[in-house]
Order: C-alpha cells, then sequence, then structure tokens
C-alpha cells in the first residue's frame, strides 16, 4: 500500500518552507508556477508515488510557506531546493518544474549538477524585452488588497474561461490570496533570470525532457507575455534534450491532463521512450 501523501515543514534561517511528500523509491522533486503552490500537483502526486518518492514543495513567499524577508533570486530559490534534499537525505533527485518551477529546477541542474538525475522542464517561456518588462510591471503591481473587496472577483474571473471547474478555480483564487499584500516574488525572480536563462542553461548536462503544453505557449503569446516560437531558446541551450509539446496542454495542464503526464514523465524516468 502506498503512503499517503503528507505534509510537513523545513527550518530555514529566511522561515519555514512547506512541502508535501508521499510514496517510496527514487525520489522526484516537482516545483509549481507562479503564483500557485504544492496543490498545483494535487491530482498528479498520488499517481507518480505509486513508482517513487514523491516531494512538492511551495516556494518561499507562495502558499503556506513564509514570505522571505527579501526579494529573492532564482539561485536563492535553488538554495531552498536543496535545503529540503538536504533535510530529507536525499542526495540525488529528479526534479519536474513548470513555469517558474521551471526556471528554478533548471538552476538547480545547472548550479548543483551532482544533485540532479533527470531533468524535466515544462512550459519555460521566451520571454523578450517586451516580456521582461511586463513581468516586472506586474511584480511592481503586485495583488493589491481593494478595500471594496473586488480584488476577489477579479481573480475569480482571471482564469474562469479555461481553468475548467469551479473547484480547481476556487483552489488556484486560494493560492492567489496568499500572495496578496506581497510583491510577486517569483515574478521579480524570473524577470531578472529569463534573459539570462539562454546562456545558464547551456550548463545542464543531465538527461532533460523539455515538455510544453500547446495552448499554454498560445495563451502566453495572447497575453503579449513571450511569442510562442521564442520557447525553442531552451531546446537550443539544451541540444540533448527530448522535447514533447502536447496538445491541448493548457496553463492547468498539471490538474487537468495527469495521467498524460504521468505517463510522459515516467517514460522518461525509466528510459522507455517518450511517447504521446
Amino acid at each position: 500500500m502506498n503512503k499517503p501523501i503528507k505534509r510537513a515543514f523545513l527550518d530555514t534561517e529566511d522561515g519555514q518552507i512547506l512541502y508535501r511528500i508521499g510514496g517510496e523509491g527514487e525520489p522526484l522533486l516537482l516545483l509549481h508556477m507562479n503564483p500557485r503552490s504544492s496543490d498545483e500537483y494535487r491530482e498528479l502526486m498520488p499517481i507518480l508515488s505509486k513508482k517513487y518518492c514523491v516531494i512538492a514543495m511551495d516556494l518561499m513567499g507562495f502558499g503556506d510557506s513564509d514570505k522571505p524577508p527579501r526579494l529573492y533570486s532564482v539561485a536563492d530559490y535553488a538554495k531552498t531546493v536543496i535545503a529540503l534534499l538536504d533535510e530529507l537525505g536525499i542526495a540525488k533527485t529528479n526534479i519536474l518544474g513548470n513555469h517558474t518551477g521551471a526556471f528554478v529546477s533548471g538552476e538547480v541542474a545547472a548550479a548543483y549538477p551532482e544533485r540532479v538525475n533527470k531533468l524535466i522542464l515544462c512550459n519555460v517561456a521566451g520571454f523578450g524585452e517586451a516580456g521582461k518588462a511586463d513581468l516586472m510591471r506586474r511584480f511592481q503591481k503586485g495583488f493589491v488588497i481593494q478595500e471594496d473587496g473586488s480584488h476577489l472577483m477579479e481573480r475569480w474571473l482571471a482564469r474562469s474561461s479555461y481553468v475548467g471547474s469551479a473547484d480547481l478555480n476556487h483552489r488556484w483564487v486560494l493560492d492567489d490570496l496568499k500572495c496578496f499584500g506581497y510583491p510577486l516574488y517569483a515574478v521579480w525572480a524570473v524577470g531578472n533570470y529569463c534573459m539570462e536563462a539562454a546562456e545558464r542553461f547551456t550548463a545542464i548536462k543531465c538527461p532533460t525532457l523539455i515538455f510544453w503544453g500547446i495552448d499554454d505557449v498560445e495563451e502566453f503569446e495572447r497575453l503579449g507575455l513571450a511569442l510562442a516560437k521564442d520557447r525553442y531558446f531552451l531546446s537550443q541551450a539544451i541540444p540533448h534534450s527530448q522535447v514533447v509539446e502536447l496538445p491541448g496542454g493548457t496553463i492547468c495542464m498539471m490538474n487537468q491532463m495527469p495521467e498524460e503526464i504521468a505517463k510522459i514523465v515516467i517514460q522518461f524516468l525509466e528510459n522507455a521512450g517518450v511517447q504521446i
């Protein structure tokens, strides 16, 4: 019988980090997008925990982790990953990161290559100067609490057209609200990191799977954040990588398509050849 997914906290000098853990076997760490939390992997973890020891953490400033006392860089977030691995006695792990979590995952693999077995980078956008500027504007604005409560409905409507269900939208809004009143930490971190990511990711030498949801990529282009074609900087920076493009994969795909995603992840980790 599989161990249930449990929650625990890691104490660090900058505050507590919440993480979820379950299953046994080879470790697999999951890193979430901004402004979500480890809840992004609630559907995926029970599937993957049948084969792996699966861990998902709330990055500092998100979910139920503490707000950091200063602005974190992507390198700072990578250090918290290493701190968690050390706490759990994990010398080497597989890592899957989505969006912001993918930038952090890539930095872990580049800066601490001895700690990463295989790497899965999901939905990494190729931000140009305009996209970076927009990210920084979003950081400056942040999530602001409005006196009339209008921010509550604003967040509900922000994704309701594609999130798929009221229950999932509710979970996303809860994650949103936990960021209100604070800067969007990871937006600032990624905004500063994304222009150097192409060069930084050339240091990644471990087996790597690049995984894009096509609807997700196209939505970023519609929002004016990143051109779909610019995502290929990643496969150029990591030429030994495998690439999978999932038609119908939205920004919510970790929640909406857990069985399909788990199949691709397991095929890659088990060297079975990735097919969709």
